[in-house]
């Protein structure tokens, strides 16, 4: 398991949320209930399609992707 409870993290792409649930599904992979602020709800994420937050904003602009991406494949 890659993140646990509480931790914040990037969905979508752009938007901020935080892990409110982690559990492994039936094929065994890991699932994450994120409330994401910008939809003001919780979502389910697979443990691909999210990202370490690195940053402190509701949402990151341009320079924060950047900084985001390079941060996390090691530029």
């Amino acid at each position: 398991m890659k993140y646990t409870f509480g931790d914040i993290v990037v969905v979508d792409k752009i938007n901020i949320g935080v892990i409110v649930k982690c559990w492994t599904s039936s094929d065994k992979n890991y699932n994450y209930d994120v409330y994401v602020r910008m939809y003001n709800e919780i979502k389910n994420y697979k443990e691909n399609e999210i990202e370490r937050y690195m940053v402190r904003h509701k949402y990151l602009s341009d320079e924060e992707k950047v900084y985001q991406f390079n941060a996390i494949n090691g530029f």
